[in-house]
């Protein structure tokens, strides 16, 4: 077993789940980071009908940095927003209606901290993928740790470091396709081979 440090993120773009549910990996989830800003852990890419759509998670600035001390503000409803957005979006998809229920309870949460939305939504996408992927929180920050470090693998500004073949999305024929939005745009354009699709990405 190899140990994988993980930053823990909102509906996690498709690449976070290749070393996420690969056998070979134990994962931890950094808890302790300064948050940094712009990135996947308040925000998650979906394919609307105008191109990419980020939802982004509002803060509630507290003066704390450390990433389970960032605290979500709900001085305006986002759930129902980002609900909303996530319907028009994917209404049409060959899976949304099977998963709907279950995706909705993701928004139904309402957590304090940003770190415990997260988990919490990705137990729900643990569910509707069907894995059990054990994980654990580290206990501090270390800056260069002995396990593999995936903490800046993943950019919300720039190309993705992983390779994946295309696959039908619901404006690919419009605007064409779209490379590692959240799970959910794969989940609900390919149902049940989501996970076949996941296991089938390599870095580059």
């Amino acid at each position: 077993m190899k140990n994988v440090l993980l930053p823990v993120f909102y509906m996690p773009p498709v690449s976070w789940f290749s070393p996420f549910l690969d056998a070979e990996n134990e994962i931890v989830f950094e808890q302790f980071e300064n948050f940094p800003k712009q990135t996947y852990r308040n925000r998650a890419n979906i394919y609307g009908a105008n191109g990419k759509l980020s939802l982004i998670i509002p803060m509630n600035h507290n003066g704390k940095r450390e990433f389970k001390d960032i605290e979500i503000s709900y001085s305006e409803d986002w759930r129902i927003l980002h609900w909303k957005s996530i319907k028009t979006a994917y209404q049409s998809s060959p899976y949304f209606e099977y998963y709907e229920d279950k995706f909705r309870k993701m928004f139904d949460l309402k957590e304090k901290f940003l770190l415990d939305f997260n988990l919490k939504g990705l137990d729900v996408i643990q569910q509707i993928l069907k894995t059990e992927k054990a994980h654990s929180l580290n206990e501090e920050y270390i800056k260069n740790p002995e396990s593999i470090d995936f903490r800046e693998k993943f950019s919300a500004k720039k190309p993705s470091e992983f390779k994946m073949e295309e696959y039908y999305q619901t404006f690919s024929d419009k605007l064409g396709f779209l490379e590692d939005l959240s799970v959910l745009d794969l989940i609900c354009n390919k149902g049940p081979e989501s996970l076949t699709y996941i296991k089938s990405i390599k870095l580059k």
